[in-house]
């Protein structure tokens, strides 16, 4: 059976994502999931529910199984999962040399929840954290950034994270959210005034370059529980998006 549009891998990549996940498991002893479901089916639902994003019941009505088993899977699968593809995160310095980088921040949506109030945005008019996504020019991914609260402006979670300095030696293109970095950002429009001809221009090549951070974004958002609501602890969050990111620099082949 085929799973590439719904886990996001191809075949011979979860193959080898299984072979890893039970050569860590051979050596603990220890299987961490329901004896009655083998280890390759196990990984395809885990992928398909952070794929996905459906609710547990209904990747257990997909796969046959009661929702406490999914849960079950799930919790024991993705640990492994990242545990067996931590090594394909690169430094960032090592993924940056050499290139003109784009930089970009999007949120994870999280639902709004009582007392976690300070990762409410305003300007997205809901909750969730703020992650930065820095992106080479063929759009293809060159690191996510720890999260931040949602509330936090582009510009400060860009420092706060650490990636200003990390970057300041390296030629960056943002957008005007970042202005007061060193990224080169499109000159914004002068109170009461117009652009000159030699800014239009000028704005419209950094926008047409900065757009392939965008794809980079949406590739990573097809992650869809990074996407489309965030439903589990929110202690947990940082961990599944640091997983998330494993596995799409290895599905990009890093």
């Amino acid at each position: 059976m085929r799973y590439q549009s719904t886990t996001g891998l191809a075949a011979d990549q979860i193959e080898e994502l299984v072979v890893r996940i039970w050569q860590i498991v051979q050596c603990r002893g220890k299987q961490p999931w329901p004896l009655t479901v083998g280890l390759y089916r196990a990984v395809v639902i885990t992928l398909v529910y952070v794929r996905q994003n459906l609710n547990q019941a209904a990747v257990g009505d997909l796969f046959g199984l009661s929702q406490p088993t999914v849960s079950r899977i799930y919790r024991g699968i993705l640990p492994l999962i990242g545990e067996a593809l931590c090594l394909h995160i690169p430094d960032l310095k090592d993924a940056i040399r050499g290139r003109l980088v784009l930089v970009d921040g999007t949120d994870v949506p999280t639902g709004n929840r009582a007392g976690h109030e300070v990762n409410y945005s305003g300007k997205r008019r809901r909750a969730g954290l703020n992650i930065q996504i820095a992106a080479d020019t063929d759009g293809d991914l060159l690191g996510i950034s720890a999260p931040m609260r949602g509330s936090m402006h582009d510009r400060k979670a860009f420092d706060e994270c650490g990636w200003e300095d990390r970057l300041s030696d390296t030629p960056t293109i943002a957008d005007p959210a970042y202005q007061g970095t060193h990224a080169i950002t499109p000159r914004k429009k002068p109170k009461g005034g117009e652009l000159s001809t030699n800014d239009k221009s000028n704005n419209k090549t950094i926008s047409s370059i900065r757009s392939a951070v965008e794809r980079c974004i949406a590739h990573v958002k097809n992650w869809k529980i990074l996407a489309t609501g965030y439903r589990g602890r929110l202690a947990e969050l940082p961990t599944i998006i640091r997983i998330i990111a494993a596995l799409e620099f290895y599905r990009l082949g890093w």
